[in-house]
């Protein structure tokens, strides 16, 4: 059993980090610092945009319009937080010395 709860821990470790990847990406992809005609990084962007903007985009129909401010990679990654804590305190434990 605890390998599972493992495996979904760093599921949602991965998640967090790409949704880390995405912010960057599309801060560099803004400031121009890198390029719109290298097709490696527009298709790994489109990528992890499609991984991140579903519950991204959920959030952002919630919080009003910060002028351009775009705070909801921040919080989801509290909400993944919030889960990823629940989910390690209410995870069932086996006790081996019944």
């Amino acid at each position: 059993m605890n390998s599972l709860l493992i495996f979904l821990i760093r599921l949602i470790d991965f998640y967090t980090l790409l949704i880390f990847a995405y912010v960057i990406v599309s801060w560099l992809f803004h400031f121009r610092v890198l390029s719109h005609e290298n097709m490696f990084l527009i298709r790994m962007y489109d990528g992890l945009k499609r991984l991140t903007d579903p519950p991204l985009n959920y959030i952002r129909r919630y919080i009003p319009n910060l002028g351009g401010i775009d705070i909801s990679p921040v919080i989801l990654i509290l909400i993944i937080y919030l889960l990823k804590d629940l989910l390690i305190e209410y995870w069932p434990r086996q006790n081996i010395y019944k």
